[in-house]
């Protein structure tokens, strides 16, 4: 790759600086047109991305984990600006929908340097008066609760088996309420459940499908409402998602998401969600308070990637 200028955003809390410019030294070389912008608590990305691109980088690499790499991500939506990234994180859902390598800094930034840029859709979300672009997925219930459940210190030693060791709490710790739903252009629709993600991509860690249908590059927006009540239905629903959108999909090659009652899948480009009750919620992972109503929409093609 041939380009004028390149960004690195990169998150002190998760990787030692002198490890990151030993490897971008390792593969664009020490003369390399780079610039260096280092995250802070107050500003996890979007302004040095945004400062990257007023300085006229081609390419602006975010180096940390899901919360640096959807900062940079919205801060280059809409432009020419090209995204890369070196997964850092626990979680790395972005990179591994994108296939980037997850181990090894050399391996990833080998990929920005040597891969086609690729377009992908990005999300939009609006909530308590913000608007959070999304490159995975946002949601409450299940997946948002165990963003609150899981330990930290475990997190931390465990990586992403810690979210095993808070499923059980998070299932306790989630409950139905009523739902209104207004999809596109359709009439509103109201539904009980307690979990509902939206999502640009949908593979998780463990190689995962929660939406087996979601493609980046789709124009859609992918969504899971799960409903399930006691042990029979909980059952239906690990069936469905293991089973039914998991291996036997593979083995068959099927292509459409199986939808239960107590598991419903569905394509949209925006939808308006209000909830009867505050619920926790999530943007690309990280934990973002209460919420009681929110709306998504998808901008197709919004994102180069590398």
């Amino acid at each position: 790759m041939s380009v004028s200028s390149i960004g690195i955003v990169w998150n002190p809390s998760k990787i030692d600086g002198d490890e990151v410019r030993a490897a971008v030294d390792e593969v664009f070389g020490t003369d390399a047109p780079i610039r260096w912008w280092e995250t802070s608590i107050d500003d996890p990305g979007r302004g040095m991305a945004a400062e990257a691109v007023a300085d006229g980088c081609e390419v602006v690499v975010a180096v940390g984990g899901d919360g640096t790499v959807r900062a940079v991500a919205e801060a280059l939506a809409g432009t020419e600006v090209a995204l890369g990234i070196v997964p850092q994180g626990t979680g790395n859902l972005l990179a591994r929908n994108l296939g980037v390598p997850l181990t090894g800094m050399v391996a990833a930034l080998e990929r920005v340097r040597d891969a086609t840029p690729q377009h992908i859709d990005l999300g939009w979300v609006e909530f308590n008066g913000e608007t959070r672009a999304f490159a995975v997925m946002v949601g409450f219930g299940i997946d948002a609760q165990m963003l609150v459940e899981t330990n930290d210190d475990l997190k931390d030693r465990a990586g992403w088996l810690a979210y095993v060791e808070a499923m059980g709490r998070a299932l306790a710790g989630t409950e139905m309420t009523d739902i209104t739903v207004t999809v596109d252009d359709r009439e509103p629709e109201e539904v009980r459940g307690h979990t509902m993600l939206i999502g640009n991509c949908g593979m998780l860690q463990g190689g995962l499908r929660l939406l087996p249908d979601a493609q980046l590059d789709d124009g859609l927006l992918d969504i899971l409402l799960i409903s399930s009540e006691g042990a029979l239905q909980w059952m239906n629903t690990l069936r469905s998602v293991v089973w039914d959108n998991g291996i036997r999909r593979l083995l068959t090659g099927g292509d459409e998401a199986v939808s239960t009652d107590s598991a419903q899948h569905l394509a949209v480009e925006r939808i308006a969600v209000s909830l009867a009750q505050p619920l926790v919620f999530e943007i690309d992972g990280e934990e973002m308070g209460e919420i009681t109503q929110f709306a998504v929409r998808v901008q197709p093609g919004a994102l180069t990637v590398r």
